[in-house]
């Protein structure tokens, strides 16, 4: 049988990149495996550790494929982990995770790819490429449960046009049974869920921080601008944050409501004040027109939906969670990812 063509899938050593090869491999396309090493630092969950590529070297062997590994080290530090450290320090909440499939992921490696004469890459995220009237967009996955469209509303048509996302229509009960059935060693291993450049232990963010800023303490008031309390570290505060603000024993529970970092106050107050009817936003960008009526928004991963018009604003129909700047909105028109934008 001819090949559909050289395809590079990115495998993580986890069992949904693993099985989006076995499928393509399936489908009639030379298949290639490539893990990216990314963090050189001690690393115990995510996609970078040691046990990771392990892994993916070994399922590659499985299925008689070549396997490579592409040291993508600098372009992490540079794109990832300073901005990552720069967020915290102006009080920011970062994503990682999105800014390394926007450099790196679904950058540099279609750029490598490209240069060494691949068709497609591939990935085993679970979202959808739909094809629409004006281009392709991407959708949510098949398993709402696991759908990580969120995490992909950077890429354009170009990098689109050159992506295959062979899990987009199937649940992950589905994916471990073809990985049990292959007698794949990942069939059972659980899913990374962290930021994997910093340790699962108690207080790894804490020290990974440390060690390239300064941390700030910083007094906490509230909605009256008293003090209360004081926390030994304003960059490990996020807003909505209850927990480590040392407030315990102080009544209802307080959460942070707003972080202010030239003043280095962090201001608390109860759950009902970190709701609000807007969030500014900057970055706004629209695949297509821009949509004059509701569009569906979600502000984190895993986050449920909320109706808004977007203007300059992301104005809310309904009174919603105050949206920690830093993090991105997406919006949705049912199932396509049609926008987004970061709160500030």
């Amino acid at each position: 049988m001819s090949s559909k063509g050289k395809i590079l899938v990115a495998m993580s050593g986890g069992v949904d990149s693993s099985v989006a090869a076995v499928l393509l491999q399936r489908e009639g396309y030379e298949v290639t495996g490539v893990t990216l090493k990314l963090w050189g630092g001690p690393s115990d969950t995510g996609c970078c550790s040691v046990s990771d590529v392990t892994d993916a070297r070994r399922v590659a062997d499985h299925l008689g494929i070549e396997h490579h590994v592409f040291n993508f080290g600098d372009e992490f530090e540079s794109h990832v982990v300073v901005p990552y450290v720069r967020s915290h320090a102006s009080g920011l909440t970062p994503n990682p995770c999105i800014e390394c499939n926007r450099y790196l992921k679904f950058d540099k490696l279609i750029r490598r790819a490209n240069a060494l004469g691949f068709d497609l890459i591939a990935t085993g995220h679970h979202a959808r490429i739909i094809e629409c009237a004006n281009g392709v967009r991407i959708g949510r996955g098949a398993d709402s449960s696991k759908d990580q469209s969120y995490v992909l509303y950077m890429l354009n048509q170009q990098q689109l046009q050159q992506l295959k996302l062979p899990l987009g229509e199937m649940e992950k009960t589905e994916v471990r049974e073809i990985a049990a059935l292959m007698d794949l060693r990942v069939a059972d291993k659980p899913d990374s869920q962290d930021v994997c450049f910093i340790s699962n232990a108690k207080g790894s963010r804490r020290r990974f921080l440390e060690q390239r800023i300064d941390l700030t303490p910083a007094k906490v008031l509230d909605k009256d601008s008293r003090p209360v309390g004081e926390v030994d570290s304003l960059e490990m505060v996020t807003i909505g944050q209850r927990k480590g603000l040392g407030l315990s024993g102080q009544g209802a529970p307080k959460y942070a409501v707003d972080i202010d970092v030239e003043h280095a106050t962090v201001t608390v107050g109860q759950r009902s004040e970190l709701f609000c009817m807007a969030t500014k936003v900057k970055d706004l960008c629209w695949v297509g027109e821009p949509y004059l009526v509701n569009v569906d928004v979600q502000t984190s991963a895993h986050g449920q939906t909320a109706p808004a018009s977007v203007s300059s604003t992301v104005d809310w129909v309904e009174p919603h969670v105050k949206v920690a700047p830093g993090q991105s909105l997406v919006f949705y028109d049912g199932d396509l990812v049609v926008g987004s934008a970061i709160a500030t």
